[in-house]
């Protein structure tokens, strides 16, 4: 080969070089951000419609046999932190309102209700109901006005029925990521005045967290379809009222 040749080839092979070098550099930019598509790799919620998004949810969360609910529901003027495991035959987790906490149980239609020394003694005031009462279960009548108020807390359709829902004109509020690392497309209600949704955007379109309308809450949707078992507590642990429960 002449000098000639061999330089032209030298020439040719840096060129192809620089090229390589380029699209490479090029590619890694896109990578980067620009026109990423953020739903690439997900379960393609988040490109339909906020309504679409509701109703993809929901019916996700409806489906689902069991969830975790935890966080905060403000109802008539009252604050309730909840920590709770649900299936559609039961319940059970805690529940503390003004400085009170208490456990349920719910084992299809029968509702325990467990607390301490302190939570009797604030609502019942009697020395001798709270050294009965302190750390058993205590099984309420289907007919007592604390049944009502207490098993609602317990029960799937019911706290999801109540919950999930946004007010007003809905729209789609970005994509976001929420504190496990879970990508999620966030739905609002009148800009966010009627409340906001965060939707997994990774597997089944489940609902994340709530923040409710009117700052009545904050709610954190977890474990999803993982299952677990609720049954009566044994006789010894259980004891009876003996009259109405108070609901205070």
């Amino acid at each position: 080969m002449t000098a000639i040749a061999q330089g032209r080839t030298r020439r040719a092979t840096r060129m192809t070089a620089l090229c390589a070098l380029a699209v490479t550099g090029l590619a890694a930019l896109t990578g980067c951000g620009g026109d990423e598509d953020p739903d690439a790799g997900t379960n393609g919620v988040g490109k339909l419609p906020p309504a679409r998004i509701q109703a993809k949810t929901r019916a996700a969360a409806d489906a689902a046999p069991t969830v975790r609910l935890s966080g905060t529901v403000v109802t008539s003027g009252r604050t309730y932190t909840l920590d709770m495991r649900l299936k559609d035959d039961g319940g059970t987790g805690s529940v503390t309102s003004q400085g009170a906490t208490f456990r349920l149980l719910r084992v299809g239609q029968e509702l325990y209700l467990k607390a301490d020394a302190d939570f009797w003694d604030h609502t019942d005031g009697s020395d001798g109901a709270t050294g009965k009462l302190d750390g058993k279960y205590v099984k309420v009548p289907q007919g007592d006005p604390a049944y009502k108020k207490f098993s609602g807390f317990t029960d799937k359709d019911v706290l999801l029925d109540g919950l999930l829902t946004l007010h007003g004109t809905l729209a789609a509020d970005g994509h976001h990521t929420d504190g496990s690392g879970t990508r999620t497309i966030r739905i609002t209600g009148d800009k966010g005045s009627g409340g906001t949704l965060d939707v997994s955007l990774q597997g089944t379109p489940y609902p994340l967290r709530l923040v409710r309308a009117g700052h009545a809450g904050t709610l954190r949707f977890s474990d999803w379809g993982e299952n677990f078992t609720v049954t009566e507590p044994p006789a010894s642990e259980t004891v009876d009222y003996g009259k109405q429960l108070p609901t205070s």
